[in-house]
């Protein structure tokens, strides 16, 4: 398995809509289907996103397009301030597809453990500083992420592991098609080669 991904990810245009129409379906899913709380694809998908689109823009809509369309059968955020807060934790990762695609797994590791740790701090010291459930002083702050933390329990590892499968697909994904296209001139170039021996035949 290659250190690198940047020479693996060479997908064009339409292989790009493809991904990305399959890492949003990948978000929505596993959004709505959690094993345990915050064990979702969303960091996953946006590693991935921002490691395989040329545009951030188009990276940052897998994530939140995943969110939109599944918030549609979940609960509403407190408020629109908390929604953005969420949002923005949920989309950052892309910026990290550059670094991924030259460093290769160990910054997909790195990624997903650090957008685990930012979602965590930024929507609880975005919750802490918008509601009145904890003091608004360091020990409520302090109060608020000891009793989120059985919540963070399991979100490293779930985004670790979606992390490693998404992008264990895309390689395997991009390895069939580097391999498929030969296999499909071989028998064009064959045709066209053919050609010269005919037409030298039909002089004889």
């Amino acid at each position: 398995m290659a250190k690198r991904l940047d020479d693996a990810f060479r997908f064009g245009p339409k292989g790009q809509a493809i991904i990305w129409l399959v890492l949003v379906g990948i978000g929505i899913c596993g959004r709505l289907w959690q094993p345990a709380y915050n064990v979702t694809p969303l960091a996953a998908i946006a590693l991935a996103a921002g490691a395989v689109m040329p545009s951030r823009l188009a990276a940052a809509a897998v994530p939140l397009a995943s969110v939109i369309l599944s918030n549609m059968a979940l609960s509403p955020y407190d408020s629109l301030l908390m929604a953005v807060v969420v949002y923005a934790a949920l989309a950052w990762p892309v910026l990290l597809g550059s670094l991924i695609r030259k460093q290769g797994w160990l910054a997909v590791i790195g990624g997903s453990l650090a957008s685990s740790l930012v979602f965590f701090v930024a929507t609880n010291v975005a919750h802490w500083a918008l509601t009145q459930q904890y003091p608004h002083s360091l020990e409520g702050l302090l109060t608020c992420f000891t009793a989120a933390l059985p919540f963070y329990r399991w979100m490293p590892v779930g985004d670790l592991t979606w992390s490693l499968a998404v992008f264990g697909g895309l390689v395997s994904g991009a390895r069939v098609m580097q391999q498929a296209t030969p296999s499909q001139l071989a028998p064009v170039m064959a045709r066209h080669d053919a050609q010269p021996d005919q037409a030298t035949r039909s002089l004889d």
